[in-house]
C-alpha cells in the first residue's frame, strides 16, 4: 500500500471567530493529480492556504511525507518541497519575468540547476521566454498565470499547489494551461487543484473531493465524479 505524501485529518480553520474549514480530510498518494471543487465559498482556497502554511488550523494534523506540518510557516514548508501557485496569481508585477522566476528560487543557493530550471520552465511556457526581461504586471492574464505556475516549480515542489489556475482566462487558454498541468505531472510533480472549471479539473485528475460550506460532502475517483448526477446538475451546469 501507498503511503500518501499528503494527509490532511480533521482539520478546522478559523478567520477570526469564522468557523471556515469544518472537519476536512483528504489524501495525495505521490504522483497524483487530485482536485477539489466547489462553489465559491465552499472552502476550497482556504484548505489549500491552509495546507500551505499561510494559515494554521485550530484543530486537526496535516502531515506530508509522514511528518506534521500544520503548526510551520509558509516559507519553511517550501524547503520541504510544497509550493504554492495563488489565486490571482500574485505575480511581483515591477520585476520581470525573468526576476519573477528567480523569486520562486528563493530558499535555494544551487546556481547552475537554478539556471537549468529556468529553462525548463520557458519549455513549458515559450511565451515567458519570449518575455523574459517584460516587467510581470505589463503581461497578459494567460502569460500572468503561467508566470505564477512557473515561479512555483523554480522551488522544485514535490507537492505543488494550484489554486484557481483558469481563474479569468479564455477558454483557448484554459486548454493549454490544463494541458501544461497534466505535462507537469507526466514530468513527475505531484499536484493538488483547486479549480471552479469542475469538467476540465475532472478531465485531468485521478480523484477528486466536492467542499460545501467548509466540509467535504463527497469524494471519489475522477471518472465516477463526472459521471455523478449531483455533480453534473451542479457543477456542470445539465439540467
Amino acid at each position: 500500500m501507498v503511503n500518501p505524501l499528503l494527509q490532511v485529518e480533521n482539520i478546522h480553520t478559523y478567520y477570526g471567530n469564522i468557523h471556515a474549514l469544518h472537519g476536512i480530510s483528504l489524501y495525495v498518494n505521490p504522483g497524483e493529480i487530485v482536485t477539489l471543487i466547489g462553489s465559491n465559498g465552499a472552502g476550497k482556497s482556504t484548505t489549500i492556504r491552509t495546507i500551505s502554511g499561510i494559515m494554521h488550523p485550530r484543530q486537526g494534523t496535516i502531515l506530508f511525507d509522514g511528518q506534521p506540518i500544520h503548526t510551520i510557516e509558509a516559507h519553511d514548508l517550501v524547503s520541504r518541497g510544497i509550493s504554492q501557485s495563488p489565486e490571482g496569481r500574485r505575480i511581483f508585477p515591477r520585476l520581470t519575468v525573468r526576476d519573477n522566476l528567480e523569486m520562486g528560487a528563493f530558499k535555494r543557493n544551487d546556481k547552475k540547476e537554478i539556471l537549468s530550471d529556468i529553462e525548463m520552465v520557458y519549455g513549458l511556457f515559450p511565451r515567458l521566454k519570449e518575455r523574459h526581461n517584460q516587467l510581470g504586471g505589463t503581461l497578459s492574464g494567460g502569460e500572468q498565470q503561467m508566470l505564477a505556475i512557473g515561479r512555483a516549480l523554480m522551488a522544485r515542489p514535490r507537492l505543488l499547489l494550484l489554486d484557481e489556475p483558469s481563474m479569468g482566462l479564455a477558454p483557448v487558454l484554459v486548454e493549454g494551461i490544463f494541458e501544461i498541468i497534466k505535462k507537469i505531472n507526466q514530468q513527475g510533480t505531484t499536484i493538488l487543484l483547486v479549480e471552479q472549471n469542475a469538467l476540465m479539473a475532472l478531465e485531468v485528475a485521478q480523484r477528486g473531493y466536492v467542499l460545501q460550506s467548509g466540509s467535504v460532502v463527497l469524494s471519489d475517483n475522477a471518472e465516477a465524479l463526472l459521471h455523478n448526477e449531483m455533480i453534473r446538475k451542479v457543477y456542470l451546469g445539465e439540467n
